[in-house]
């Protein structure tokens, strides 16, 4: 399945449109280009709740607020969308390691579960119900320090099979390594100290099924892991306990 990334101005059209089912253990993917115009940015603002405009606000880069409030506005319709509430009704909290879930109030004992990613204009969203799920959303940059990164924070298994790749390729690589890492540490709520205590095991680096993880003690629950396909130069992984159902959302 190629993940394909809707217009933000598409998804604020049909946010109002009639509520979605989800079955139980499935996932669905949403992709969203955060290319929306001034009045979709201020839609999206409108939606968001106080401690989510204290977050926009404290980004200093001007383009990073703009795309934290969008891809935010964007989770909040389609949240919306399945609990059949408005975007800015929809209540959300933190956990104490920082991921983000349904109040009891605005989820209404459904169970619905999510996951958000945004990187460079696009953002990835997850929505499971009666499991956590993780997702993340990276593009392949040729500058980023490889090398020194994947010593630092990888499995030694990890970092040697990046080093026995050309230089040239071992950015796409890294990145298929940290989303699947990533997506494996937001689905458990585990912060980027548990990055080396999973580790990824590609076989033949299928995109859009399994991958084979080993998963440390600050790991409590089994969690499968597969790549996505989202084009060239993109990167993408989901995690959750059950990936039997996974499919596009919308």
């Amino acid at each position: 399945m190629l993940i394909s990334f809707q217009s933000i101005e598409q998804l604020i059209r049909t946010q109002g449109h009639g509520p979605l089912c989800l079955e139980p253990d499935a996932v669905h993917l949403w992709g969203v280009e955060l290319d929306g115009s001034s009045h979709s940015f201020d839609q999206c603002v409108g939606w968001l709740d106080e401690e989510e405009r204290r977050r926009a606000n404290h980004l200093i880069h001007a383009e990073n607020r703009r795309y934290y409030v969008l891809a935010h506005g964007c989770l909040r319709a389609v949240l919306g969308r399945y609990l059949r509430l408005a975007p800015d009704q929809v209540a959300m909290d933190r956990r104490a390691a920082g991921k983000p879930f349904l109040k009891t109030s605005s989820q209404d004992g459904s169970g619905i579960t999510f996951n958000l990613s945004h990187a460079h204009g696009r953002a990835l969203i997850a929505v499971s119900k009666a499991q956590e799920v993780g997702v993340d959303l990276e593009c392949v940059r040729s500058e980023v320090d490889v090398t020194k990164l994947s010593a630092r924070y990888f499995a030694p298994s990890e970092h040697a099979s990046i080093m026995l790749l050309p230089e040239e390729i071992r950015s796409v690589r890294f990145f298929r390594y940290w989303v699947a890492k990533e997506a494996m540490l937001k689905a458990q709520g585990v912060g980027l100290r548990g990055l080396s205590d999973c580790e990824v095991v590609f076989d033949q680096e299928e995109l859009n099924r399994d991958v084979q993880v080993r998963l440390g003690s600050q790991f409590t629950a089994p969690l499968r892991v597969r790549l996505l396909s989202c084009g060239e130069g993109w990167e993408a992984a989901v995690a959750a306990q059950n990936l039997d159902i996974v499919k596009q959302g919308g």
